[in-house]
């Protein structure tokens, strides 16, 4: 599959700077920040530096270096924010059916409260 990165994407332009942040965490190759429009108490957005679309384009595409990076970025996020003894749900959208809104990899770090069953029989 042939993966289209749109450099106008909002995080791209976060990336650049042109949109502010509250920043959690950056590293080399990561980006952690809180949601704007937040679904839990904690809810951070950890995204790669690089122009990857979704999880398996990063991960068929990125440099050991970046999925390292990547993967303990989100780690230090969750210790950061004192994840590790109540839990969490990580949550990376991919693609039309995935209900993936920026066409930038990001996972969802949620917290703070019960999440609920994650999908429901249709």
């Amino acid at each position: 599959m042939a993966y289209q990165y749109d450099p106008e994407n909002i995080f791209a332009k976060i990336l650049r700077g042109e949109i502010p942040n509250q920043t959690v965490l950056e590293t080399e190759h990561s980006l952690a920040f809180r949601d704007i429009h937040p679904q839990a108490p904690v809810h951070v957005l950890v995204i790669p530096k690089g122009a990857y679309v979704c999880y398996d384009h990063f991960a068929q595409a990125a440099s050991d270096a970046e999925i390292v990076d990547f993967n303990r970025a989100i780690g230090e996020v969750c210790k950061r924010e004192g994840l590790e003894a109540g839990g969490f749900r990580l949550i990376s959208n991919a693609g039309e059916a995935g209900v993936q809104e920026v066409p930038h990899l990001h996972v969802h770090i949620l917290a703070g409260r019960p999440l609920g069953r994650m999908l429901q029989k249709a």
